[in-house]
């Protein structure tokens, strides 16, 4: 009951904001230009692979949860192919929060001198 619960949990701590987090970082790519055709296409590849890469995010933590839940309500062992489905989850999470689902960093403020220039 408590490994179930375990998995549960680490869906809702882990994949699930890295899904959220994923779907803020989904349609930026820096340097991107309008003006080369280039650009274009590769900008339409990338985030068809981030969209792909999104819903079966979604479809696995899906899956992981309604399992794990479920098998909880009921008192019933979970089939092994949930743990491995888990840690698929947790590695596709790892995936997209380490590639695009970070926020952009912010410029880096020069100092102010005290003296006039």
């Amino acid at each position: 009951m408590l490994v179930k619960l375990l998995v549960a949990l680490g869906v809702l701590v882990f994949p699930v904001p890295a899904l959220v987090l994923g779907a803020r970082g989904w349609l930026k790519r820096p340097g991107y230009s309008v003006d080369e055709p280039a650009d274009r296409v590769s900008y339409v590849l990338l985030v068809a692979l981030r969209a792909l890469v999104l819903l079966l995010l979604l479809a696995l933590s899906a899956v992981v949860l309604v399992s794990a839940v479920g098998a909880a309500v009921v008192d019933v062992q979970l089939h092994g192919m949930v743990y491995v489905f888990f840690g698929l989850d947790l590695l596709l999470a790892l995936l997209v929060v380490l590639s695009f689902g970070r926020p952009a960093r912010r410029p880096v403020r020069r100092r102010a001198s005290p003296a006039t220039r």
